[in-house]
């Protein structure tokens, strides 16, 4: 079947199915899905249950959420996917479990916040589209939050049991206990995969020609692909007033392959604790009062020992040529209290975090290993004030706003001012300093319309800021050979100024949901290359980051349909556009056209469904960063399962026709990227076992 026929097929078929008067309505969670996303969700949000996350093998939240329109990965191996929301990834989005935020410590962004904490402690995901968070700060182009598993009355234990192709493994087993005063849960899951093959029979590991030196040694081609170790807990009081509750969380990665880099982990090692609070009811005006508090620490090393570029010579002395090792830490506290103010409900509150980021690199050159502080032990310190107010309008509408004002400093206190002036200050015209500060309000307003009882318009315009991270401001690598990989200190807060018009359609067996969107990214913070400052001796260009003026736009659709017979139909279908608006060509890493259509048969007791995933072709590229076009794509999935008692078992066939092709976002252009795409995994059948008691 052409390529280009899909997204026609999909639209053709979902319109047939959207004529079809559905006759029987199967008793299954899918209906109680779609009440929910009907009932619950707001127009801007999406949400993802732990159901449809453990019907697939997915190794990570990233490939669990490429089922929601409008998100994609940047892919790097077999785990540890990077989300990209709308085209916009890295800190231009927000990533939190329980509101708690969290950031990776690799500068090649290895380990995203996604990576810290494991499928089992989840319940569900939600999404929020565009910058209509204002209750936590930088939600530039959205936010995600993982709500974790809370214990029950009584005595409860779930265990899980996945495997499949190429050794994958993924283990979990959590137990529970409360009951009207104390409860507490503790936690343990272990995943582990060998390197998978892409369709055309290969491993990840071996898609390097065979003169590269960034290739894996012969003896690293059927290694591990990654293994990791997590281990939770949590505890809860119930007080006359409410609730508080206190966790920790530890994990353990071991030997992270990143085929898409020039290095991979030796280790990630995450220690999570959280503290929260609520209370209810204080005063007829004082509804709710949230308190919370957090640290998380990550310690992440990395080095090229499995790759041919670490053997031994005159100048590789070492088991590597190259290792980072970085750690990072955050903490933070939040105060938020809802009121009842007027006809409506009023949220406030203050935030304050501080995120420490420090990498130090080694490298072989000039015939001797060479430190630098890749990431000059840099403070970020923030401190936010937000208030939303919400009110119904006459008409069935309901109308919601708000404002965030943020104070954020930056400090580089390992940054010298001589490594300042010789190896920064050359490349830019701005005078640099080592500490930054910025002022930024966020603001916005969104409309609901309850037009007639199944359906909902929606229209909201907002104005969020992010302030560049750590590395944007303050990366600073000297190398050799190849580019110099520099931050920009000069740098001003990212601004997004957009519109969204939307429209849900609830019934007793559909829901749809369709959006558009458009974004003006003033001062957007984008990598470029800088030439050789001087042009004296050999050409040393650097890899750093500019504001630019750009501007996004796009759509998404998406539907779930009960039909007679117990069958259901689902698709998506989502697209976005981005244009650099200084030089009036494409913005890199965009992804393409893409989306899914499927039939599953659902009486509650079993299930089968057969998926299509396809994605065009991608042309619109930057060839000044060297972006390469993609060609489109077209894939099926095939899976089934059943519920008896307290068992569920499912199984599948990912990929099923071995189809060898490429994400657009298989590639990236940082400094340590590889240069050589990643394709995606082939075939891959996989089984899950899970149990509750």
């Amino acid at each position: 079947m052409p390529r280009h026929f899909l997204p026609h097929l999909f639209v053709t078929l979902v319109l047939l199915c959207a004529t079809c008067e559905p006759t029987v309505a199967a008793d299954s969670l899918i209906l109680e899905e779609i009440t929910i996303r009907g009932v619950r969700q707001q127009a801007y949000e999406e949400a993802l249950t732990i159901r449809e996350v453990r019907e697939n093998p997915a190794r990570d939240l990233g490939e669990a959420l490429q089922i929601v329109p409008g998100l994609n990965i940047v892919r790097k191996g077999a785990i540890a996917n990077d989300i990209v929301l709308r085209g916009l990834q890295r800190d231009n989005l927000n990533m939190f479990l329980d509101g708690i935020r969290l950031h990776g410590g690799c500068p090649s962004r290895m380990d995203p916040p996604s990576f810290h904490f494991d499928f089992a402690e989840v319940e569900s995901v939600t999404i929020i589209k565009g910058p209509y968070d204002l209750r936590n700060s930088g939600s530039l182009g959205g936010m995600i939050n993982a709500v974790s598993k809370t214990p029950g009355v009584g005595l409860e234990a779930a265990a899980n049991l996945s495997y499949g192709s190429f050794n994958y493994l993924d283990t979990s087993l959590t137990a529970s206990y409360g009951n009207t005063t104390w409860d507490g849960l503790a936690g343990l899951a272990f995943k582990s995969s060998d390197v998978p093959e892409a369709g055309d029979g290969k491993r990840l590991t071996d898609i390097y020609p065979a003169t590269s030196m960034n290739r894996y040694r012969p003896e690293s081609f059927d290694s591990r692909a990654y293994e990791t170790t997590t281990l939770w807990s949590k505890g809860g009081y119930q007080h006359a007033k409410g609730r508080s509750e206190l966790g920790i969380s530890f994990q353990n990665a071991e030997q992270v392959l990143y085929p898409y880099l020039l290095m991979d982990a030796d280790y990630d090692r995450t220690l999570r604790f959280s503290w929260t609070t609520t209370l209810k009811n204080l005063t007829p005006v004082l509804t709710k009062l949230y308190l919370q508090a957090w640290y998380n620490q990550i310690e992440h090393l990395m080095d090229d020992t499995l790759r041919m570029s670490s053997m031994p010579s005159m100048i590789i002395t070492r088991p590597y040529m190259m290792q980072t090792d970085a750690e990072t830490m955050t903490v933070g506290a939040k105060v938020q209290a809802d009121l009842s103010f007027g006809s409506g409900q009023l949220a406030t509150g203050i935030d304050v975090y501080r995120r420490n980021w420090d990498a130090l690199n080694e490298s072989a050159m000039w015939m001797a290993y060479v430190p630098q502080t890749m990431i000059p032990d840099v403070d970020i310190d923030n401190l936010g004030l937000f208030a939303e107010y919400s009110m119904p309008l006459p008409g069935n509408m309901n109308l919601r706003g708000g404002a965030r004002i943020d104070h954020t400093m930056a400090a580089a206190n390992k940054l010298t001012n001589t490594r300042l002036a010789t190896l920064y200050q050359p490349y830019f015209v701005k005078a640099l300093d080592t500490e930054i500060d910025y002022t930024e309000l966020s603001a916005n307003l969104q409309v609901t319309w309850q037009a007639i009882d199944n359906l909902e318009l929606f229209a909201g315009i907002a104005s969020a800021s992010r302030t560049p991270d750590q590395q944007e401001l303050f990366i600073g690598l000297q190398r050799m050979a190849g580019k110099n990989w520099l931050g920009n200190p000069a740098l001003e807060a990212t601004r997004n100024n957009q519109v969204d018009l939307g429209a849900k359609w609830a019934g007793t067996s559909l829901f749809a949901s369709a959006s558009i969107f458009y974004s003006d990214l003033s001062d957007f913070i984008y990598v470029i290359d800088q030439p050789d400052p001087d042009g004296a001796g050999p050409l040393i260009r650097a890899r750093t980051y500019d504001n630019i003026d750009a501007r996004m736009w796009g759509a998404e659709f998406g539907s779930q349909l009960a039909l007679p017979f117990d069958l259901f139909v689902k698709g998506t279908l989502s697209y976005v556009r981005g244009e650099n608006e200084d030089t009036g060509s494409p913005l890199a890493e965009i992804p393409p056209l893409a989306g899914t259509l499927s039939l599953r048969y659902d009486n509650g007791l079993w299930f089968a469904e057969a998926t299509e995933r396809f994605a065009d072709s991608q042309d619109r590229v930057d060839l000044s960063l060297q972006e390469e076009t993609t060609p489109g794509w077209g894939v099926t999935d095939l899976k089934g399962g059943a519920n008896w008692d307290r068992w569920s078992v499912v199984g599948g066939i990912n990929n099923l026709f071995d189809r060898y092709y490429f994400s657009h976002l298989s590639y990236q252009r940082d400094p340590f990227a590889s240069g050589v795409k990643v394709p995606e995994i082939g075939m891959f059948a996989y089984l899950n076992l899970a149990y509750r008691y």
